[in-house]
């Protein structure tokens, strides 16, 4: 199996890759786009690619695409982010002066920049900054980045788990080129959707209110603007059950009534992670 995720090798993405699929073979991206047309032409199996994260929030680009991507929402994975400081061999803590990394992940470990009174340096991603250390051979550059970025790029972790804080953790949707043909009533399924509601007055009231009649549970609801206008707005949106099943389907009829489309992304069972975390705030 051959998946594809956005970033470079000893990125997140894949880290996550391997994690969820262990055994199979990462093909890494330069953007999302090209992940998904990797699946799309048959060079790739699946793409593993991120729409949110527990701090940083949603990904801005993984939404635009998601609606037109010609793909199939088949699975979720979660990855608990664990940065590391690399650094070169024969550098220590005391040593250090710039710190490199991308943005977001500079911004998860303001606690350690402070504490080692480094100067944060951007760059354009986390595996990106473990390549530009290796390179640069100095014992005051470190990087954040993941674990096995150090180990691709040959750098010694210096601390383990440096992030301010402990939930930081990714969502990922595993996407293909078809969807899942599931039985409606196999427990613990989810849908994903995306939809535009009439412009009429209480458009977005009204066609949500089906769901809460049929008693189906809404986990997530994001609105964005489309093609740039600010009078035309998607809203994506997410669910528990199969579209067949009669709670959901009839929630279906009522959103059709107030919106001009709706598009099913994909419907596929809840991460365990996903499960665990409801079990745990009850």
């Amino acid at each position: 199996m051959l998946i594809a995720f956005q970033g470079q090798p000893g990125a997140y993405s894949d880290l996550a890759c391997r994690n969820a699929y262990p055994g199979a073979q990462t093909l890494p991206c330069e953007t999302f786009e090209a992940a998904m047309e990797a699946v799309r032409e048959g060079r790739a199996d699946l793409a593993l690619l991120p729409p949110e994260n527990s701090i940083a929030g949603r990904v801005a680009d993984m939404h635009a695409l998601l609606p037109d991507s010609g793909l199939s929402i088949i699975g979720e994975k979660f990855l608990r982010i664990e940065h590391c400081l690399l650094a070169p061999p024969g550098a220590t803590l005391g040593t250090i002066k710039r710190i490199h990394s991308h943005p977001v992940a500079l911004g998860q470990v303001r606690k350690l920049i402070a504490e080692l009174g480094a100067t944060p340096v951007v760059e354009y991603d986390t595996a990106g900054s473990a390549e530009i250390v290796e390179k640069l051979n100095n014992a005051e550059d470190a990087a954040i980045a993941s674990a096995l970025a150090g180990e691709l790029h040959h750098l010694q972790i210096l601390r383990r788990n440096v992030e301010d804080f402990e939930h930081n953790t990714t969502r990922f949707y595993v996407m293909a080129r078809e969807p899942l043909h599931l039985d409606p009533v196999t427990p613990d399924l989810m849908t994903t959707f995306v939809f535009d509601v009439r412009n009429v007055p209480a458009a977005l009231y009204k066609a949500l209110g089906g769901f809460a009649t049929n008693g189906v549970n809404m986990t997530k609801l994001e609105s964005y603007m489309l093609n740039g206008s600010f009078t035309a707005t998607q809203f994506l949106a997410e669910v528990d059950g199969h579209p067949d099943q009669p709670s959901l389907r009839h929630a279906f009829e009522e959103l059709a009534f107030f919106s001009t489309e709706i598009k099913i992304l994909g419907t596929y069972p809840a991460d365990p992670y996903r499960l665990k975390q409801r079990k745990k705030n009850g």
